[in-house]
């Protein structure tokens, strides 16, 4: 493998374009490791404190890659005794960069934040994580939090993780991982803060997305009648004077096909281009299908799917694999389907199934869960229009998201050098 250093990036910005090469260093050169404790969740509250305390597990999920203390939701520790115990030297300070050391996933093994800005509140690094402190502040405040997210440190520290089905890293693994930077300060100044607009500007496409998401929840409530209720809260003026919804059980408006399922194995499984639905959505392609219809589909393990604990309904349509843990229905009309659809995904049918560690939605429960819709055809159609075109908004915004995130991840390519190989 090639060991010829590859040090300048492919994008730099003009004012430093004959800086040279970036700075190359043992990353144990540059950052020494601090104590920091084991804490768990139990001995952690949110219900204030003097001293705040970061799990690797808020690493993984929730915590901005650079960390401003005012804008992140961190837990305090609950015992004082525990903090009499905190070395003076294990408190952060502003350019740590703290790890989590510990995931199930190669992805996020060593993922990483940095530390930019404490508002003169206490905070030590706990559970399954990695303090790294600068030797002598080689890099600005900022810019250690987008180099750590760099795709040559990122394979660097996934090729040291270590572990079957917890994969960890360790201090001294990590100490020998290859980092390199501008020489120049205003260089990473620049980066840091090219990066951190891009960031607020996904947060702000973000914040937008979770507002459509809220609205679509509120609407929902207001569109259908709450239960023990005949007519909704909201109503569009032209049906105002159409009296009373009427409660339909789900088996009595659409047909069901469900002898129409054909179990496949997984060696009959072939790339294609027909979906192939079951309780998983779509599992895989296949090169038949079954029928082209207008159907909608309800898993029947839906555990885990988009974050949902119930059964999931979907729509699909054209020619279509459906195995025996999806049952299938066919609606007289589409605007049917459709307001049924938005219905059942947005309320809950724990009630409705069956089983305790594999819960399943059987035949005769499908049948029995009560629809509310109202008797005019005109009504429903109205409805289901709106709450599409609310979902067509909400799909464009999320894929405005992940297009602003494949931006960032070229940028981020072009902004930083690939380094040296491994030795």
């Amino acid at each position: 493998m090639s060991k010829e250093k590859n040090l300048i990036p492919e994008l730099r910005f003009p004012e430093f374009v004959n800086e040279g090469e970036w700075e190359e260093k043992i990353l144990g050169q540059v950052y020494d490791f601090k104590v920091t404790n084991s804490l768990s969740r139990e001995f952690l509250t949110y219900n204030g404190g003097k001293v705040k305390n970061i799990h690797y597990g808020d690493i993984h999920t929730k915590f901005n890659t650079l960390f401003d203390i005012k804008k992140e939701i961190v837990p305090y520790i609950k015992d004082h005794d525990l903090i009499e115990k905190i070395r003076e030297d294990s408190y952060c300070i502003g350019g740590d960069i703290v790890f989590a050391d510990a995931s199930e996933d190669l992805n996020d093994v060593g993922k990483s934040i940095e530390i930019t800005n404490l508002s003169n509140e206490k905070l030590v690094s706990g559970l399954h994580t990695l303090l790294a402190r600068q030797r002598e502040n080689k890099l600005t405040i900022g810019f250690g939090g987008y180099l750590f997210k760099s795709d040559w440190i990122r394979k660097q520290i996934q090729r040291e993780a270590q572990g079957a089905k917890v994969l960890g890293i360790s201090a001294n693994r990590i100490s020998n991982i290859k980092i390199s930077y501008p020489k120049n300060k205003d260089e990473q100044q620049k980066i840091a803060s090219f990066l951190s607009s891009l960031d607020e500007v996904i947060a702000a496409h973000s914040q937008k997305l979770d507002t459509l998401k809220e609205h679509k929840k509120g609407l929902m409530q207001n569109l259908f009648p709450q239960e023990g209720e005949k007519v909704p809260k909201l109503r569009f003026k032209e049906f105002l004077n159409d009296g009373e919804w009427v409660e339909k059980k789900l088996g009595s408006i659409a047909e069901n096909l469900d002898s129409k399922r054909i179990p496949i194995t997984s060696n009959q499984r072939e790339k294609g281009t027909i979906p192939y639905y079951g309780a998983s959505g779509i599992i895989d392609y296949v090169k038949d299908f079954i029928y082209n219809e207008n159907l909608l589909c309800i898993s029947e393990d839906g555990a885990n799917l988009i974050d949902r604990n119930y059964p999931i309904a979907f729509s699909i349509s054209g020619k279509t694999w459906v195995n025996n843990h999806a049952h299938v229905l066919k609606f007289e009309n589409n605007y049917t389907q459709l307001l049924v659809e938005k219905y059942i995904n947005s309320i809950n049918v724990e009630d409705f199934l069956t089983g305790m560690a594999q819960p399943k939605l059987n035949r005769s429960k499908l049948d029995i869960i009560p629809i509310p819709l109202p008797k005019n055809p005109n009504e429903q159609q109205k409805i289901a229009s709106c709450l599409s075109s609310l979902d067509d908004l909400i799909t464009a915004q999320a894929e405005k998201i992940e297009q602003l995130k494949l931006h960032k991840k070229g940028l981020m390519q072009g902004l930083f050098p690939c380094g040296s190989s491994p030795q």
